[in-house]
This record gives C-alpha cells, sequence and structure tokens, in this order.
C-alpha cells in the first residue's frame, strides 16, 4: 500500500542531512546516514490534511489547547500504548530539547546536577552544559548485546545532596535500549526515595520492535515529571516543528506556559505542525505499522551483511529507533582513522559513536531510515572501510 523504496533527491530542500552535510563531515560530496530523520515522503493522510490547510490560504495565528488536538493526543496513547493520559498536563513547544532546556531552568539551578545515562543523544550533553549544569554520567553496559544500567551507581548519583533531574531518553537513542516497565519502576521508586525531578525524552516511542513494548514514564511516575514527545521521528515531520508532553506539577505547568507565552513569546504554534499531529494520530496508523516493518527488515539486513563479513562482530539489531548502534571494538580500529577512511575513501557520512560521548568510542551510528538501495550501499561502504583498514594494518 506505501512505498518505502522509491529514491526521493532531498538535494536543494535546504535539508540539514543532504545538503549540509561538509558541516560537520568537510566534504559536500557524501552519502549521509547521520541525522535521525528519514529520506521517506511522509504519510498520505498527513500530505492531505496539510494540502486542505494550505488550501484555506490563510495562516493567522493558532492555537493548540483544543480537542482536536488534545483528543487525537489520548486517542494515540490509548490506541498505541494501551494507556490513558491526562491532557490537562498537557503542554505543546517548538520541540522536544526546547522543552527539556525549560524544565531544566524551571527545576534545578546553576551548578546543580543532572543525571542522565550515556552514551545519550549529543544534545543533552549541550542542553546541561549550556544552561550552567553539570551532567552526571551513569554508563549503560552491554551485557549479551542487551545494555543495562547499573541501579546501585544509579542510586549513588541520584543521592548525591546536588542532584535534581533525571534526564531520561525513553527508548533510549543511540543505543537503541527498551526500558522494561520493571527497570522505569525501579527508577521511579529511587528518583522518589532521592527526591528527585524526572523529565523523559519519549520521541522514538512509536520505533520499537519485536517483542519489546515502550512503556510511558507517565504510567510508573511518583515524583514531580515531565514527559515530551513528538509525532516527528514516527511520522517525518521534523521540519514542520512542534512537539508536546505532560508536566504533571501544575505550578512548573505554569511557569512553563508562561515563559512559553511572556518571555519566548511563542504561544501560537505552526499550524501545520498541529494538523500534522492530528492527521498522524487520527489516520496514520496503516502507515506507521508499515514503515515500521520496512525498517525492521532494513536493520535485519544491515546485521546480515555485517555478520557475514566480521562474524565476530554478532551485531544485533536493536531493541527501537531506526539508528543502528553497531559495536566495532572486536575489531580494535582507531575511530578517527575509520572516519578519515569513510569519508576520503568511500564517500560516506556516518556518525561516529564518540559524537555521543565518552562511551561510544568503538562504534558508529548508522541510520537506516531510507530505502533499502541506499542502506545496501551505506553497508557495502562501512564493510569496504573496515575491510581496508584491517589489511592495512596487517
Amino acid at each position: 500500500m506505501f512505498d518505502f523504496s522509491t529514491t526521493v533527491d532531498r538535494h536543494g530542500t535546504w535539508c540539514t542531512q543532504w545538503d549540509y552535510i561538509a558541516d560537520r563531515f568537510g566534504r559536500a560530496d557524501l552519502l549521509p546516514f547521520t541525522i535521525s530523520d528519514m529520506d521517506f515522503v511522509t504519510a498520505p493522510c498527513i500530505v492531505n490534511a496539510l494540502q486542505q490547510r494550505i488550501a484555506h490560504g490563510v495562516f493567522g495565528y493558532s492555537r493548540w489547547q483544543h480537542e482536536d488536538f488534545l483528543g487525537a493526543v489520548r486517542h494515540w496513547y490509548q490506541q498505541r500504548f494501551h494507556h490513558t493520559i491526562d491532557t490537562s498536563m498537557a503542554v505543546y513547544g517548538p520541540s522536544v530539547m526546547y522543552m527539556v532546556a525549560q524544565l531544566i531552568r524551571i527545576w534545578s539551578s546553576r551548578g546543580e546536577f543532572v543525571v542522565t545515562h550515556t552514551p545519550t543523544y549529543d544534545a543533552f550533553y549541550k542542553v546541561i552544559s549550556s544552561n550552567q549544569r553539570q551532567l552526571l554520567p551513569c554508563p549503560l553496559h552491554k551485557v549479551n548485546n542487551h545494555w543495562q544500567c547499573d541501579m546501585a551507581h544509579l542510586e549513588a548519583l541520584l543521592a548525591r545532596p546536588q542532584t535534581r533531574i533525571l534526564l531520561l531518553c525513553s527508548p533510549q537513542n543511540p543505543t537503541g535500549k527498551v526500558w522494561s516497565q520493571q527497570e522505569l519502576i525501579q527508577m521511579a521508586e529511587l528518583c522518589e526515595r532521592h527526591n528527585v525531578k524526572v523529565i523523559s525524552d519519549e520521541i522514538h516511542m512509536d520505533m520499537v520492535w519485536q517483542q519489546h513494548r515502550h512503556t510511558p514514564w507517565s504510567k510508573v511516575a511518583t515524583t514531580p515529571w515531565a514527559l515530551f514527545t513528538s509525532a516527528s521521528k514516527s511520522f517525518n515531520i521534523p521540519a514542520l516543528t512542534g512537539a508536546y508532553g505532560l508536566i504533571s506539577d501544575q505550578h512548573a505547568r505554569d511557569i512553563y506556559l508562561q515563559a512559553l507565552k511572556n518571555r519566548d513569546c511563542l504561544s501560537s504554534p505552526a499550524v501545520l505542525a498541529v494538523a500534522a499531529h492530528i492527521a498522524a494520530y487520527r489516520q496514520g496508523e496503516p502507515w506507521l505499522d508499515a514503515l515500521r516493518s520496512y525498517l525492521q527488515a532494513n536493520l535485519a539486513y544491515v546485521a546480515e551483511q555485517l555478520n557475514r563479513a566480521f562474524p565476530i562482530l554478532n551485531w544485533q539489531p536493536p531493541e527501537a529507533t531506526y539508528l543502528a548502534w553497531i559495536d566495532l571494538r572486536a575489531l580494535e580500529l582507531d575511530d578517527h582513522q575509520l572516519q578519515q577512511v569513510l569519508i576520503e575513501r568511500e564517500q560516506v557520512a556516518i556518525m561516529p559513536g564518540f559524537t555521543y560521548g565518552e562511551e561510544g568510542r568503538g562504534f558508529v551510528r548508522l541510520n537506516v531510515g531510507c530505502p533499502r538501495s541506499k542502506v545496501e550501499t551505506g553497508v557495502a561502504k562501512l564493510i569496504s572501510a573496515l575491510k581496508f583498514m584491517r589489511a592495512k594494518r596487517e
């Protein structure tokens, strides 16, 4: 019913992944597998909704606090996660990271601590440091191809007197870990014990694979919490802007909304983003399910090709996200030299693992949110680079 195999030329569309690849990799002629958006046309129902709204021709100030939008969000959570959310707690913002930054400022002071699991999304490092807070990393450990949190170590970090916030990524980027409900309950209990508030970034919530299930933080929360997300990753609409979430504490919610409206003058949302979210959550489920199947097949292809070339890797697809977090440590290669070979010899841009912190060294992150033909080229170039480096070393 839906076509994910046809290549769409994104050049010349002011596209970060394709048109501005030189900003990060130094060359403009690379095949990119980088920033976490997809090369697919979004769901037809979203395109239709946007075309109808554009045909109206008037694009004045708009609102998000209405049943069309909030009802669609409630419907999505009930349909996908069998969870009833309280939309009286709802807030809106231009992006998930804007909302995270606001809550960090509301719930902590300069110099205080924010705990997060590492390796992590590079924007987490930036939002913590740029707001003059201190990061307390809680490294995840890979055990038998599964990522685990040392809960005793996490508690020790939460127990520190200046720790104010646990910044959670659920599902986790870049590892693709899906937190089990029991793990989330345990973290909620630890945060309650040590009076730590929780901000949960759940933007990858719809991209969870196989037997794994996403549990919204709102289902297990005890202490004051915020959950922020968007349809942007699931339906490939980040350029429209727009995110939403829930803030449990009314005082914090009021401060957030006042800052949004009065300090930052962002109370009127992008109306096309509102229309897109409503269409996605009311009509987009068949498209998303077809996309999910396609992405899982892409990840399986990466595993098949990598493990055939290098059985020692025994790489397994992640539990969530369309971002293949590939552990190359068994090959004992230099990260920077690998990047040099990928860029200069193979002409491909693949994110180096150290982008996501010290614990990411020895990894690369390959975005497979694209037609299979592009995945095939990218994996072949990665394998070629790895073979070249090993041959050169020998």
